[in-house]
């Protein structure tokens, strides 16, 4: 299988959300801080905060010591948190609207894998009405099934093929911020391009195996979109 190479040309594109459309990390971290202090835990340094935007909770809670066992607990605490109005603590990117409207009007199938639960990250979508843009509209937001703890970007990956009734080829790209979008995508064949402007460690993205890291939205246009004198407004 011949993964996507810079110059050339994508019909798919998959995007992260968390970090990648949207600066999300003030109303994650701080509906995390309130989940774990409700359960008597010690809440860690804003950096480590900050690095369990993207991957799934799971990954990150276990990562710092917690029991596996009071998982479950604490994320339940978090949604309920951070549902309730905390997902709004977000806002978008420069550029990325205009990233996203160039593909779509450019025939580029675009769609969203996000390892956020799916219900949540569509209302995110909407909020920013970024629903257009996408294939089917809201049906184009994939998320984690919140019913399988150990639901991966992988998992959300297949799905969003799967749906979108598509083979992973050169002509499929996923974008992201973290490894984890690396490796979920590599899984399937699919390169990744990275966004610097997100939550990864220095290198991370680069040691993980991404294609290309860009550092803007107009450096991003020009990699899915080459040829364009103007990809963006």
């Amino acid at each position: 299988m011949t993964r996507w190479s810079p110059g050339t040309r994508v019909s798919l594109v998959l995007f992260d959300l968390d970090g990648t459309l949207s600066d999300s990390a003030p109303g994650i971290t701080s509906s995390m801080r309130r989940a774990l202090t409700h359960h008597g835990l010690e809440v860690p340094s804003d950096d480590v905060l900050n690095s369990f935007v993207g991957p799934p909770f799971r990954v990150s809670l276990e990562g710092i010591g917690l029991p596996p066992e009071r998982v479950d607990e604490v994320v339940t605490t978090y949604r309920t948190d951070y549902e309730a109005g905390r997902l709004f603590e977000n806002e978008l990117y420069p550029g990325i609207r205009d990233v996203l409207a160039g593909l779509a009007d450019a025939g580029t199938t675009v769609a969203v894998a996000t390892s956020k639960p799916q219900a949540t990250a569509r209302r995110i979508v909407e909020h920013f009405g970024l629903a257009p843009h996408l294939a089917g509209g809201l049906e184009g937001v994939f998320g984690a099934d919140v019913t399988n703890p150990r639901d991966t970007k992988a998992d959300v990956i297949a799905r969003a093929l799967a749906h979108l009734q598509r083979e992973p080829d050169a002509d499929v790209v996923m974008v992201g911020d973290r490894l984890h979008d690396v490796e979920g995508a590599a899984k399937h064949g699919i390169a990744t391009i990275g966004v610097s402007w997100g939550y990864a460690a220095p290198d991370e993205l680069r040691d993980a195996g991404a294609a290309a890291v860009v550092d803007s939205a107009d450096d991003l246009a020009a990699l899915l979109l080459p040829g364009a004198s103007r990809p963006l407004d």
